[in-house]
């Protein structure tokens, strides 16, 4: 019997879940910003700007989803700055009502020209101003808070935020990583983390991965700089609302790419089976120190790939590469729980 890990009934709509706009630190308003990706085939756009969540319900109709969030930071008060850690969480409302603030403090944290909104923020007056600290635990606070209180938990880009092994590897609360940030990626850091997401599953801990861009817009949307478009989260939900797509967000229903297709993607007998666009090299990893690959070879169409899946494999998680070297990743999915995985 099939078992299907991608969903078998749905549509597939394309996400970017990292934004900043003029809200922030971004150049394009909501409204560009909403017109630029309608324009590149995207249907969701979750709109975190630094600091503040600020809601843009206006934005959505029957072809567009506007998730409203924000990215909280958590910095390491050493010196020099330029060398010091910058952990950044995206928080996406699982709700379009929820507008609550996390970690909040009333004198900190809030800086440019969001200081303007804070008389706009939602804050439980009961509770003390909250110090963040920069350590696993102290981050791992926020992330396991922020899931308590209803949002989506992403840890953002650990490559340019400099953390390593002793700090990821011990963060807990977030539903997914960045498999890649775009933004990053364009301004040279090798911000592709496939090895990060390896870390923490071994960790024990079944989180999923997304793409994004993080986009500013500092360059023109022609331009080779532009980081816009470039890395994406591909949905599967039976329709587009914007609680349709939060729950195939918790369910992790989607696969992020920098180009590439997951079309199918479901286990049967023993084997996993994914059904692509065209590529290069398919990939299954393991979680061990076994993969297995499917090779474009003598000119033939490389399209599907089923790999039996080993003993001693942890979970099996499945990286798709087209010839121009771009990627698609889905999400892990650990061996134990295969047989009880229906995603119909």
């Amino acid at each position: 019997m099939k078992k299907y890990l991608l969903p078998k009934v749905g549509n597939f709509y394309k996400a970017n879940l990292h934004c900043h706009t003029t809200c922030s630190d971004g150049k394009l308003t909501p409204e560009q910003v909403k017109a630029a990706y309608m324009q590149k085939g995207y249907s969701v756009v979750a709109y975190t700007d630094h600091y503040l969540i600020l809601p843009h319900t206006e934005l959505c109709d029957e072809n567009f989803v506007a998730l409203h969030g924000y990215e909280l930071e958590v910095h390491a008060d050493t010196e020099p700055v330029s060398q010091s850690k910058k952990t950044h969480i995206n928080l996406i409302a699982l709700s379009p009502n929820n507008l609550l603030q996390i970690a909040y403090h009333r004198e900190k944290y809030i800086k440019g020209n969001m200081r303007s909104k804070r008389a706009e923020a939602v804050i439980d007056e009961s509770l003390s101003d909250y110090e963040r600290v920069h350590s696993p635990e102290g981050v791992s606070d926020i992330m396991r808070t922020a899931r308590n209180h209803g949002y989506f938990v992403i840890y953002n880009h650990p490559t340019w935020s400099l953390d390593d092994y002793s700090d990821y590897a011990h963060y807990d609360g977030m539903h997914a990583m960045e498999m890649y940030n775009y933004s990053s990626y364009v301004a040279g850091f090798e911000e592709v983390n496939p090895r990060v997401y390896d870390d923490i599953l071994r960790t024990g801990k079944r989180i999923f991965c997304v793409g994004a861009d993080d986009n500013h817009n500092c360059y023109p949307l022609d331009s080779h700089r532009c980081d816009s478009f470039g890395a994406f989260t591909v949905i599967k939900a039976p329709e587009l609302t914007y609680t349709a797509i939060t729950d195939a967000l918790l369910k992790g229903n989607f696969y992020a790419s920098m180009g590439p297709e997951i079309r199918e993607l479901y286990y049967e007998d023993g084997k996993a089976v994914i059904k692509t666009s065209a590529a290069q090299r398919i990939i299954m990893h393991c979680g061990c120190r076994r993969s297995f690959v499917a090779i474009r070879e003598n000119g033939k169409r490389l399209t599907s790939a089923s790999f039996n899946i080993p003993d001693g494999a942890i979970y099996v998680r499945f990286t798709v590469v087209d010839k121009q070297g771009n990627r698609a990743d889905s999400n892990a999915y650990f061996v134990d729980e295969l047989e009880v995985i229906d995603r119909k």
